[in-house]
C-alpha cells in the first residue's frame, strides 16, 4: 500500500513538474504590441514658394503587425505589419480638372474656404524593435524604428468656394478623384514612449505627387511629408 502510494506521488509530481515546465515555456514565448491604432498632423516639407497650410492636416491609421522577437530575452526584434491609412493635406494649392488634365495654381487666403488632398492607403509598416518587456510586466519602455511603405489606393482633391448671391452666402465645392497622387510611397518611421503612449513620425522619402507635376509657373511640386502624432500598441 505504501508502494503504490509513492508510486502515485512520484506520476503527480512529474505530472506538475511537466506542466509547470508547459506553462513556463509559453510564458517564455510571449510576443509583443501586435496591433496598433495612431493619429497625428501632416506637415508639408518642401514646399513650392508662396504654398502654406492653413486648417488641420490630419492622419488616422490603424493595422496589425507580426512580432518577431531575435534574441532570448525577447526584448529586441522585427515587426512585419498590415494596415491602413487615412491623410489630409490643407493648403492654398489649388488642383483643377478641366479637359482631362490637372492645372495647379495658389490661390489667395481670401479666394476659397477650405482646400484639401486626400488620400486612403494601404500601408505595409518594416520596424527594427527594442523594449524592456518581459513575459510579466506590461509597463515598459519601447523604442521602433524603420520604415514604412504605403499603397494609395484612392486620392482626391476638394475646394469648398465661398459663393455670395443676392439671397445669401453659399458654399460651392469642386471634388474629383486626383490621378497626379504617386501610387507607391515610402518613409522612415520613429516611436517612442513608455507605457500606453507613444509618440510617432514618419518622413517620406519620395514626393507626394509625381514627377513632373508643376505650378501654373513652372515651378515643380516636389513636396513631401513629415507627420508627427500618437500611436497605441495592443497586444
Amino acid at each position: 500500500m505504501k508502494y503504490n502510494l509513492w508510486v502515485l506521488l512520484f506520476i503527480l509530481c512529474q505530472f506538475a513538474g511537466n506542466s509547470q515546465q508547459e506553462n513556463s515555456s509559453e510564458i517564455s514565448r510571449y510576443f509583443e504590441d501586435q496591433f496598433y491604432i495612431g493619429t497625428g498632423i501632416n506637415f508639408l516639407t518642401e514646399r513650392p514658394t508662396g504654398v502654406v497650410q492653413n486648417s488641420l492636416s490630419y492622419n488616422l491609421q490603424l493595422g496589425f503587425i507580426k512580432d518577431i522577437p531575435i534574441n532570448k530575452a525577447r526584448n529586441f526584434g522585427l515587426g512585419l505589419g498590415l494596415g491602413y491609412a487615412t491623410n489630409s493635406y490643407f493648403s492654398n494649392i489649388r488642383a483643377d480638372n478641366s479637359g482631362g488634365e490637372i492645372a495647379y495654381s495658389i490661390l489667395d487666403s481670401d479666394d476659397f474656404r477650405r482646400n484639401k488632398l486626400e488620400t486612403h492607403a494601404i500601408e505595409m509598416p518594416l520596424e527594427i524593435r527594442w523594449r524592456t518587456s518581459t513575459a510579466t510586466e506590461y509597463k515598459f519602455w519601447r523604442i521602433y524604428g524603420g520604415l514604412r511603405f504605403a499603397y494609395i489606393f484612392a486620392g482626391s482633391s476638394k475646394l469648398v468656394l465661398e459663393t455670395e448671391n443676392s439671397l445669401n452666402i453659399t458654399d460651392d465645392t469642386i471634388r474629383f478623384s486626383n490621378s497626379d497622387i504617386r501610387d507607391f510611397q515610402y518613409g522612415l518611421t520613429l516611436s517612442f514612449g513608455y507605457n500606453t503612449f507613444n509618440i510617432h513620425s514618419y518622413y517620406s522619402l519620395n514626393p507626394l505627387l509625381n514627377d513632373g507635376v508643376v505650378l501654373d509657373n513652372g515651378e515643380s511640386i516636389d513636396t513631401r511629408v513629415f507627420r508627427i502624432g500618437i500611436i497605441f500598441y495592443i497586444l
